[in-house]
């Protein structure tokens, strides 16, 4: 059992890039019994800037620095998923508990040993997938509770884009679509808070399937993805995730007995209800800190006044989900790789 820490939590921040400029910064600014006072960038003048913009008490250009700063009480992990597993075990090991940014690591097994270190140390880890505390997807998780759509059948997913901006700039590609530092493409980075709220409205998945390729080679990472998965209740899914396609379409329908709930992960279109009685919508925007209403919940759970449904846990078990749809492609990737480093040996020696 955790002691109840006392308010305010005092977070420090390692790494400052555009996720917290809005989304998750200034959240663990006004959130209630919660300060932002350190944050750490390997370029120290950049974490002094960004300190002084944000009103920040300290920058520093060392992460352990910040982690065993007496002012910081707890750690906030903003950095690309290749560093999360290091760095919550540092913060873990100074006793310290983490909110680490999604996805939670490059795969189920550093998730595996983030749990396990922050378990023998007996620190919290939260994971911030923050559509499990946001009005419009909490609505969503109610209709369903209540028995909307009456009893769940099967759900399905839908993710087209086209390739964005920068995954066509190829000296320059970014961190989301290198595997080494992101886990994957953009269907990690995306893919992860669909899957991971469905986990939350649906439960866990006991079983899942996947196929991946990289169709259009525009970077190292695939780009089309298609899974079917059994939650543990008997709930089956089904999703398809294209990054070169020509338009977009963002679209996941809960399947009932009595209905049908569609929604959109990542715009505010309106959630829509049918049933026999006609069709209903639900308006329901998103807040100006995305990530405010989750770190409230990570705050008050930390000081005992709440129970927030993010943890190193539930994240990753999301994690488990994508790595099995890309088990085969990863297999696939890493024969490949080793033919291209020892192929002519091979064959020299076969002959």
């Amino acid at each position: 059992m955790t002691i109840p820490m006392t308010p305010p939590i005092r977070w420090g921040m390692i790494g400052a890039g555009s996720v917290t400029e809005v989304k998750s910064g200034p959240g663990l600014q006004k959130a209630r019994n919660s300060a932002l006072v350190a944050v750490m960038r390997r370029d120290g003048a950049l974490a002094q800037e960004y300190a002084a913009r944000h009103g920040i008490a300290r920058g520093y250009d060392d992460a352990d620095a910040l982690i065993h700063d007496p002012e910081v009480n707890a750690i906030y992990i903003a950095t690309p998923p290749h560093v999360h597993m290091d760095y919550t075990r540092r913060a873990a090991a100074a006793g310290k508990p983490v909110y680490v940014e999604k996805p939670m690591a490059l795969d189920h097994a550093e998730c595996a040993a983030m749990i396990a270190a922050c378990q023998q140390a007996g620190v919290p880890l939260f994971v911030a997938y923050y559509r499990r505390a946001l009005a419009r997807f909490l609505k969503i998780k109610e209709l369903v509770d209540s028995g909307a759509v009456g009893e769940v059948r099967a759900v399905t997913v839908t993710l087209h884009q086209p390739p964005q901006v920068g995954d066509l700039d190829r000296d320059h590609l970014p961190w989301r679509v290198n595997p080494a530092i992101a886990g994957g493409g953009h269907f990690v980075d995306l893919a992860s808070h669909m899957l991971d709220f469905l986990d939350f409205v649906l439960g866990p998945v006991r079983a899942v399937a996947g196929f991946a390729a990289n169709q259009a080679g525009l970077y190292p990472a695939e780009d089309l993805v298609s899974g079917a998965w059994t939650f543990e209740s008997g709930v089956q899914g089904s999703g398809l995730w294209c990054f070169t396609s020509q338009g977009k379409i963002d679209r996941t329908e809960i399947i009932g007995s009595a209905g049908t709930l569609t929604y959109s992960t990542f715009d505010a279109a309106p959630v829509r209800l049918e049933t026999a009685e006609g069709a209903a919508t639900f308006e329901i925007g998103y807040p100006e800190h995305v990530q405010q209403p989750l770190i409230q919940m990570v705050v008050d759970d930390l000081i005992g006044a709440g129970t927030c449904p993010s943890t190193g846990i539930s994240a990753a078990r999301t994690t488990w989900v994508m790595d099995r749809m890309l088990a085969g492609y990863r297999a696939a990737q890493s024969k490949s790789r080793l033919y291209l480093k020892y192929g002519k040996q091979d064959r020299d020696y076969d002959q």
